[in-house]
This record gives structure tokens, sequence and C-alpha cells, in this order.
């Protein structure tokens, strides 16, 4: 039932090749991530490299932990080879993940992991080995999503399990960036949207980004069919389905876009109609908030909270407008047109019409044309010390007042030379 398997790299003396790329290369995927017992790591990572034209280097001297950098993005990771190989085999979280192929071929199998492997099932070595590391909760989510096998029932009792050890404080949370891996793994797959579901449903997601479930049950109306929670799911299925190639930050913004919903709810005594003001900014904090906990680089969470801050602003009707839109809004974009387009798609609600959506999709039109009509902001017509002598004030907030006018002016296209934007300060300093 498996695809034709690949040849093996070079076995370094005395290896054994286990983990991920041993289950991988049994199920005929090519690995790029190589992980083997030996034992002289030191020695078979020098060999490893010269076999291969790659780089060796020392991981960790405490523990002997060697890695080889080969051709085409390929690692090998060389640890010491332990006394009893099955013995740590059955320590691994799940049977497929606790297998060894030897030189020829050859596999170690102690638990049945072949069988796992063929039927499709993520089976748990045992409740302890889970327990010992809570993380693995979080991975077998991933693996059933990303390797496309089912939960065996015991496994998944036993996760849940896990789960509300974890929630109850009788088990340690992993750190933040396990976590954060994991979930990025499971976000970096096409099917992430049904991923975060099951990460709801065996307790996990409440354990990793709980501001997310405090959209469970909140009904919105209008525009919209599914309540606030259920909508960001849809965003990021649609973001995906739309652009497959998203990176993480505009994964986390489409998901989170309406995390702010929930803490801004009001609802009319008379009508019961929802309202949600100042959502996009509440939803911008607590997205920050999030990313910040999972240890993202800095980087990615101002942009991914600029995105949610951002994603109620509405699109351009005209080409003016739109010019003033990617003027104010350049360095979101586009990413900021894909989570916008996302957040529409995904509302399919009694106000949602397809002659709204085709609306909806001329102002991003607009903004895209502008932008590529525009892919950089023109160069400044004065420096800061022309404007100070031209209007005669000192450096301050008016200099800075005046510098943004200028600049958007020119965006427009109002202004093209160093004299029309001194004709246009003078103006603009008349009238404000």
């Amino acid at each position: 039932m498996f695809r034709r398997r690949a040849p093996l790299p070079p076995f370094p003396p005395g290896g054994v090749l286990v983990g991920g790329a041993a289950r991988d290369w049994l199920r005929g995927v090519a690995a790029k991530d190589f992980d083997w017992m030996v034992p002289d790591p030191a020695g078979a990572a020098w060999g490893l490299a010269d076999a291969l034209g790659g780089s060796a280097f020392e991981l960790d001297a405490a523990r002997g932990y060697w890695r080889v950098n080969a051709p085409g993005g390929v690692q090998h990771d060389l640890v010491p080879r332990p006394a009893d190989v099955q013995e740590d085999l059955r320590r691994r979280d799940f049977t497929v993940n606790a297998l060894g192929v030897l030189p020829g071929g050859r596999v170690l199998d102690v638990v049945g992991g072949q069988a796992d492997l063929r039927a499709r099932r993520l089976r748990m070595v045992s409740r302890e080995n889970l327990r010992a590391d809570p993380l693995r909760a979080w991975r077998a989510a991933r693996f059933e999503l990303t390797l496309g096998f089912r939960l065996e029932p015991g496994t998944e009792t036993a996760l849940r399990e896990v789960a509300s050890d974890l929630a109850g404080g009788r088990l340690p949370l992993p750190a933040w960036e396990r976590v954060r891996d994991e979930v990025h793994a499971l976000l970096r797959s096409m099917d992430a949207a049904r991923g975060v579901g099951r990460l709801e449903d065996l307790g996990l997601l409440a354990l990793t980004v709980p501001e997310l479930r405090e959209g469970r049950g909140v009904a919105q109306g209008g525009f919209h069919h599914l309540d606030v929670f259920a909508h960001g799911v849809e965003a990021l299925h649609q973001l995906i389905g739309r652009f497959p190639d998203a990176p993480l930050p505009l994964r986390w913004a489409a998901l989170l876009h309406d995390v702010g919903k929930p803490r801004t709810l009001v609802r009319d005594e008379l009508t019961g109609r929802a309202s949600f003001h100042g959502h996009d900014r509440v939803g911008a904090a607590v997205a920050a908030q999030v990313l910040t906990r999972l240890k993202l680089p800095g980087e990615d969470v101002r942009h991914a909270s600029a995105l949610v801050g951002a994603h109620m602003v509405p699109l351009p009707a005209t080409e003016r407008e739109a010019r003033r839109f990617v003027h104010r809004r350049r360095a979101l974009l586009p990413d900021l047109l894909a989570v916008m387009l996302a957040d529409r798609e995904a509302a399919r609600g009694p106000l949602s019409s397809e002659a709204s959506r085709r609306a909806y999709a001329r102002g991003i039109e607009r903004v895209l044309a502008a932008l590529e009509e525009q892919p950089s902001a023109p160069p400044p017509l004065l420096r800061g010390e022309e404007i100070m002598a031209l209007l005669g004030v000192p450096s301050g907030p008016r200099v800075g007042e005046a510098t943004r006018a200028l600049a958007e002016a020119a965006a427009l296209g109002e202004v093209g030379t160093p004299e029309e934007a001194r004709a246009f300060l003078l103006a603009w300093a008349a009238a404000n």
C-alpha cells in the first residue's frame, strides 16, 4: 500500500536508523531528517559528511550529539547508541516511531509498528510514555493530520487524560517553544483548519490558545453563518485554499482575526442583534499576547497583530482611494488583502450574497492594481530641513505632520516635483 522505497543513505559504522526517517522510509516517503544511533557519533558524523559532501559539527558536547548538514537541505543527527536498542525503542511515543532500520533494510520492530503503519493507525507505545513527555499529545494531533493516520481509540482516550491532567496541574506543561513547534508543523499543513479542530477535540486548544475558544457559541448573524470560533477556523481554511504558500504569521492572522469579538460583544436588548465595536483593536492586542506567549519572533508577532488590527479597514471604491489605501498600509500588503478575502469568503450568512462578494473582490483588485502601479513608496521630494525652512517651523511634530501629508500627496500623484511639493505644503500649512 506504500510507495516504492527510496535508497537509504550510507549507514555509519554500527548505525541504526530510527524515528521518523525509519517510519517514512518504510512508507516509501523520502526523508529530509535522519536520526542515527551510533557507537561513535563524532567519527560517524565526519565520515557521513565526507561520504555525502556535507558538513559536520557538534550539536551537544555534554550528550555527545552531532549533526551533518548534507546537500539538498538533508540533515543527519547522530547520538550515542544505547546498550539496549530495543529497550530504547520501547520508550518512544507511538509504535510507528518505535522502529529501527539496520544495514540492508532489516527492520527492528518491538511493539508492532509495521502493522500499525500498514493500517494507518496511530497507537501509543504506552500510557506511561505519553505522560513522561506530555508534548506527545500535541505531536499526536500533528501526526494524525500530516501522516493521514487515525488515532487508535485507547490512545485517544489516553491523550484526553493527558490534556485533562495538564489542565488540572497534575502534569507539567511543556515549554512553550516546544508547543509552538508542534502547532506550527500542524498549521503548515494544507488541512490546518481540521488540525485546529482536532486540538479542540482532544482538549489541547484550551491549553494552547484559550483565547480562541472564547468565540465558541458566540453567534454573529448578518454576513456570518458560523459562530466566532468556527468562523476563524473557516477563515484559515479559506486562506490556505487560496494561498497555499501563506507564511505562518499570515495563517495566525487569519485564524485570530476575530479573536477580539467575544470581549467586545454587545447585544441589543430589543432585537438581540450583536455588535462588536472595536474588536479589531482588541483583537490585535490579544493576538500579540497569544503569539508572544508562544514565543514567535517579535517581527512575526507585530506583523500578525497589525493584520488583525487592520482587517476591518474599508476597501476603496475609486482608484484614488486605492492609491491612498496602498500608501497608508503598504507595510501590510499584500498580506492584509489575503486576510480580508479569507474573512469575507468564510462568511456566508443571510446578508452575504454573490453580488456583495463580487463588489468586495473589485475593491481588492483596485488595491492590487495600485500596488502594482506603485510597488514602493516614491522618494521624498523635500528633506526635513527644507520643510522646516519653507514653513518657518522648528523640528517637532509639525514637521512630521507635514512630511506625512506630502508623502501621501506624492503617493496619490498630486505632486511630482520639488516645486509642486513646496506649493502643496504652503497651501497645507495655510489650511492646517
